[in-house]
């Protein structure tokens, strides 16, 4: 691959719903640009970009993968991004260092939640976009149904510049509307006609809706557009890229992947319209130090910052970073400096990205994308600079896992390769996490749905070769006590020589802390003073396991009022002994009952699905305490025990189609409602008859 400029490289981002054609639409630029001699299928499983085993087996994008083309003297870094909401996290490591999106809509499926999802996140970055109106040779697609879709939804921004040219299910070309010209595919070549007679009125009323965007970019292009002369070439040109620059102008383009029609006008769109890294002139980064925003210039010869935006941790690989240059040239076999973990990193070999296939290259320009290998200390989101300019890229936000599994592995002794493959897989993916529990002790890991956790488990087993299972995680319950009780323990042993002997007498009642209180009013030295830490240790270790299920007991106060010794056989471990049998008595006695953990849940979701969401809450037996409006959607703040949020992610995103979010936190313990209580006694009886 030739060396190009920062000003003809393109880093194009391709996001929308799942299955809307991404990955083929790649191909597609891949296969017209002679990137790759065989044009591979998603079904087949043998394209450049899905190239995971998990990909090939599912059939659907699981990770962003790369790949630059070249066209027309510029390099299109193609950033392929998954579609399903599983794997937002890779959506976003790709979005973070694009320059503009390619918003893909399937011809017959039309606006979907992906596609709304997929335009709040150019939105939310300013980012540069058009539409790519997908998959034309399926039947029942319409073209004008789609589009008129997508201006209802996102207002008059959206505007077309092509629209296709139909025979039955075929794309036999499209008309070019700003240039009133009729563009014909033939594979690879291309053939420029009139716009067909029975299409001229169409064209001239979506020749209108550009002449109106365009005027509205410039004042002296208003100004002409009201006095009715019409806009030259070079005018509608600059003024949908400075439309397109400013988020003003989305255009619509269209084709067929498969039928490889209005791929390669697509690309002449993005190369006139999108806009290279340093057309932005600067960046906004953040001081090391004081983490405030400053900006910097962008440009070859400015000192270096890179952004690390993604990593591979393969077992046989090894660790592959993922990076960005934004500002300055990086180049082999040099030395910079990570400023998030404040260390030096030796930068090897560095490799353009073509789906799986490495392309050496001496050095990444300024607005380039690329990989390097084995690097030590850095990790996902970390920013490499010169020890003299430490600033930091703003790291990605990404999306916090709700939907959490225990993981159980099928094989005893297999824990510790469970472990080293997880933690491989938490370097490479930031939406996933794991937890020990020190409780339960439970290995628990957390993701973004059930098919993230699902994949994670056939990685586990393909890559790391350990089988698992997933099972529902133990809730970490709490027992207390609701009346004052007052009850003997005696300890008395008799074996020859030293005996054993202690007798407590102890009153049990509700405390104000979760932490045990523990008070002695002993009167005349019925217990010498050296025995009471031995009584409080002997409620303590108690403590750890309630009468009724063996969960911890909390808000317990203990008074130490009476009790004997003897001078001889009493001892620290007999006191111990005593305190924890009137422990036992006074538990039974004193109405135990179980504590459930509530969690403090806040869900937000459009308007339409209020009802159904505050039904589903109360169904969870919980507590509805607001609703306010929040960013264009609803909020709804509740209390609900965590036993019941389980599935929760799966089912908020099924009630919703997606459109919903959640966040959740431990709020307090509350006493568990008696079938409730009756059924975690009745599991962990069961549990205590397995182990």
């Amino acid at each position: 691959m030739k060396d190009y400029r920062c000003e003809n490289i393109r880093n194009v981002c391709l996001l929308g719903h799942g299955n809307a054609g991404k990955t083929t639409l790649a191909e597609a630029m891949l296969f017209l640009t002679g990137g790759t001699d065989r044009f591979g299928s998603v079904v087949d499983g043998n394209t450049v970009l899905d190239f995971d085993p998990e990909e090939i087996k599912r059939k659907f994008s699981i990770a962003t993968a790369l790949a630059p083309v070249e066209w027309n003297d510029v390099k299109i870094n193609i950033i392929d991004t998954p579609g399903y909401f599983d794997f937002a996290g890779e959506m976003l490591e790709g979005l973070s260092v694009a320059d503009g999106a390619v918003i893909l809509v399937g011809a017959k499926d039309g606006l979907q939640v992906g596609t709304e999802k997929a335009w709040s996140y150019v939105n939310e970055r300013k980012l540069p976009r058009m539409f790519f109106i997908s998959k034309l040779d399926e039947e029942n697609s319409d073209f004008e149904k789609v589009y008129n879709q997508l201006k209802d939804k996102f207002g008059k921004s959206v505007v077309a510049l092509e629209i296709p040219i139909m025979e039955g299910n075929t794309v036999k070309g499209v008309v070019n509307v700003p240039r009133m010209k009729a563009i014909y595919f033939n594979g690879k070549d291309k053939t420029e006609g009139p716009v067909p007679d029975n299409m001229k009125s169409l064209v001239e009323g979506y020749l209108e809706g550009i002449a109106e965007a365009v005027a509205e970019t410039d004042e002296e292009l208003m100004e002409k557009y009201f006095s009715g002369e019409p806009f030259t070439d070079e005018e509608i040109r600059k003024g949908i890229k400075a439309g397109v620059l400013s988020g003003d102008i989305a255009p619509v383009t269209c084709g067929s992947s498969i039928q490889k029609a209005g791929v390669s006008t697509l690309m002449d769109s993005l190369v006139k319209y999108m806009p290279a890294h340093c057309e932005k002139g600067t960046v906004k980064v953040l001081n090391a130090s004081t983490k405030e925003p400053v900006e910097i210039k962008v440009g070859n010869d400015q000192p270096l910052v890179v952004q690390v935006y993604k990593t591979i941790a393969d077992p046989f690989v090894g660790k592959i970073s993922f990076l960005k240059v934004i500002s300055g040239t990086l180049s082999a076999d040099s030395t910079v400096y990570n400023v998030n973990k404040e260390k030096p990193e030796k930068i090897g070999s560095i490799f353009y990205m073509k789906g799986k296939q490495q392309i050496s290259t001496s050095k990444l320009v300024c607005g380039d994308i690329g990989a390097v290998a084995k690097l030590t200390v850095t990790e996902t989101s970390d920013t490499l600079a010169t020890k003299d300019s430490q600033v930091i890229v703003e790291p990605i936000k990404f999306p916090e896992p709700m939907l959490s599994m225990a993981v159980m592995p099928k094989a005893k002794g297999d824990e510790e390769k469970i472990g080293a493959g997880l933690q491989r897989i938490v370097e490479e993916d930031p939406t996933f996490k794991v937890y020990l529990h020190p409780e339960t002790k439970q290995t628990l890991i957390y993701g973004i749905g059930d098919q993230h956790l699902d994949v994670i488990v056939s990685k586990l087993k393909s890559k790391f070769k350990v089988d698992v299972e997933l099972v529902n995680p133990r809730i970490p319950y709490r027992e207390t006590i609701k009346k004052k009780v007052k009850v003997e323990g005696k300890h008395k042993k008799q074996s020859g020589g030293h005996g054993q002997f202690a007798d407590v007498w102890i009153e049990f009642e509700p405390g104000p802390t979760e932490d045990l209180v523990f008070e002695e009013k002993i009167f005349g030295g019925a217990v010498p003073k050296q025995y009471f830490p031995a009584v409080e240790k002997g409620l303590r270790e108690s403590m750890q396991k309630g009468v009724l299920a063996g969960y911890p007991v909390v808000n317990l106060k203990a008074t130490l009022v009476d009790g004997k010794y003897h001078e001889v056989d009493s001892s620290e471990m007999a006191f111990k002994i005593a305190a924890s049998l009137a422990y036992k008595e006074g538990m039974k006695q004193a109405n135990p009952v179980i504590l459930e953990p509530i969690c403090h849940v806040e869900v937000f979701v459009p308007d339409e699905y209020m009802g159904d969401i505050i039904g589903d809450l109360n169904k969870r037996r919980g507590r509805v305490l607001g609703m306010n409006p929040y960013e264009g959607m609803q909020q709804v703040i509740a209390e609900v025990p965590q036993a019941e949020m389980f599935r929760y992610p799966t089912d908020l995103r099924s009630i919703t189609q997606g459109r919903g979010y959640f966040t959740m936190k431990f709020e307090r313990y509350e006493e568990a409602p008696p079938n409730v209580a009756e059924k975690v006694i009745a599991e962990a009886a069961h549990r205590a008859e397995e182990e």
